[in-house]
């Protein structure tokens, strides 16, 4: 538990640590309220890309181990269905790779429309 909240810890220093960069005055930056807003747009738009492409990678790579995990399991217990087992865990791998290159898509929409 100990190790889980350091981590948790050292992944919100590092998000915060980013906050400080964009931090700039209006008047230091001597343009108006518009540019303020457009460069705010386009910072929350890459936030939001950067979590879409983190959730697809983490959800894609979980669902990938259950796969293979599963299929070993299945043909160690019934090494005749290797065959079947394969063909639909391969299947099944490019169907969860194909919904996580989807969210790349998206993603990358979100960022490119700021």
């Amino acid at each position: 538990m100990k190790k889980f909240w350091l981590g948790m810890s050292s992944a919100l220093m590092v998000m915060l640590y980013g906050v400080a960069a964009f931090a700039q005055d209006q008047a230091a930056s001597g343009t108006g309220s518009a540019a303020s807003n457009n460069f705010d747009k386009q910072g929350w738009a890459f936030i939001a890309a950067a979590i879409a492409i983190g959730v697809a990678a983490a959800g894609g790579a979980i669902g990938q181990g259950r796969v293979a995990a599963s299929a070993v399991e299945g043909i160690a217990r019934n090494p005749g269905a290797s065959s079947k087992i394969t063909t639909h865990m391969i299947l099944g791998l490019a169907l969860i790779e194909s919904l996580v290159l989807y969210a790349f898509v998206i993603a990358f929409l979100v960022y490119s429309k700021a």
